[in-house]
Parts: structure tokens; C-alpha cells; sequence
């Protein structure tokens, strides 16, 4: 197994780079989330996940072990395959993942281009359990800040604003700062809406 690579970076792409350690260029398949972490710097160390099939060996790279972690994760999930976390992790920040999985917030999954009902309820249903002992996440918390955002998403509703573009906006709020009051969440909230 490699775990990780650490040399020249010769070439950066959105969907992968390659990297040169000692005299041998690595084709490394990367993730946008990876793709903006990356510095242009000319040596770079990245965490690395090695699939092996029948027909190839593929190496997956992340800036960060926590990206690398929550891939593995999604991998162990029936019916997603290497390109369905990538895309996953192209889409949102492994932090975001976790805590819709943490929160079993099944719309911030469907979100993803590619994941259904079905498919976003068995990942939550899968890793929901993994995902707070690992991370050593609060049912508590997350339980109280998914009543937070419905309680918002209420009030803004009766303040005459449609709940599909009150919540794309809450979310966006409670993903800047995940403790917020109800009160706070509405303030925030009415800035952006």
C-alpha cells in the first residue's frame, strides 16, 4: 500500500496530478476539494489511496488525511465506487459530508450530482454510526442544531420567503458556524436571502 507521495509536482489538473519521486512520475487522481488545496509549489507531500482491480491499479490522492478517511468511508458503502466519493468530495468538503452524515441530513447528500434518495439514505445509514465514534461527534449537538435549522427555516417561511431558497441559504449559514442560535441563524440568514 502507498500511503503517501512526496516530491516534484510536474503537472496539476482539476481531475489529477502527477508527481515525481525520485526519478518516477505518479499518476495521482484528485478531488476539486484537493485540486484548491494544493499550492503551485514545486514539492508537495500527499496522503494516497491505492485501489486494485482485476484490470488496473489506480492511486488516489488528498491534500489531507481527513479527505483520505471520509473517501475510505464512502468506498465501504454499497454501490459507491471510487469515482461516486470523488465526485462527492469534488462537490462538498469532507467536514460537510461528515456532518450531513453526523446529522443524517439526507438533502445535503441528494445535493451531490449522481446520489439519489436511495443512495444518500444507505450512506447516512451505513456511516452514521462510524462517522460519530471516529470523529467523537455528539448525537446531542447535531440533533440540536438540525432543530435550530428547522426552527429557522419555519420562521423564514412565515416571513414569506420559499423554503427550498431559505434552506440552500441556511445551510450555507450553519456550514460558516454550525453553533448558531435560531435567532442568529434568521439574522444571517435575511443578509443573504
Amino acid at each position: 500500500m502507498i500511503h503517501h507521495l512526496k516530491g516534484k509536482l510536474v503537472e496539476k489538473n482539476p481531475t489529477h496530478i502527477i508527481v515525481e519521486c525520485a526519478g518516477v512520475g505518479y499518476f495521482v487522481n484528485i478531488s476539486l476539494h484537493t485540486f484548491s488545496k494544493l499550492t503551485d509549489s514545486e514539492n508537495i507531500s500527499i496522503f494516497t489511496h491505492l485501489q486494485v482491480k482485476e484490470d488496473s491499479h489506480t492511486l488516489f490522492g488528498f491534500a489531507e488525511k481527513s479527505e483520505r478517511e471520509i473517501f475510505r468511508l464512502l468506498l465501504s458503502v454499497s454501490g459507491i465506487g471510487s469515482s461516486t466519493a470523488r465526485t462527492m468530495l469534488s462537490s462538498l468538503s469532507p467536514a460537510q459530508i461528515r456532518d450531513a452524515i453526523a446529522s443524517g441530513d439526507a438533502a445535503t447528500i441528494q445535493s451531490i450530482k449522481g446520489i439519489g434518495t436511495k443512495t444518500a439514505q444507505r450512506v447516512i445509514l451505513d456511516l452514521r454510526d462510524k462517522i460519530l465514534k471516529v470523529y467523537d461527534i455528539d448525537e446531542v449537538s447535531t440533533s440540536a442544531n438540525n432543530t435550530n435549522k428547522e426552527e429557522a427555516l419555519s420562521a423564514l417561511e412565515v416571513l414569506g420567503f420559499a423554503r427550498r431558497s431559505a434552506e440552500k441559504v441556511v445551510d450555507k449559514v450553519l456550514r460558516q458556524d454550525s453553533s448558531l442560535s435560531v435567532e442568529n441563524i434568521i439574522k444571517l440568514a435575511l443578509k443573504n436571502l
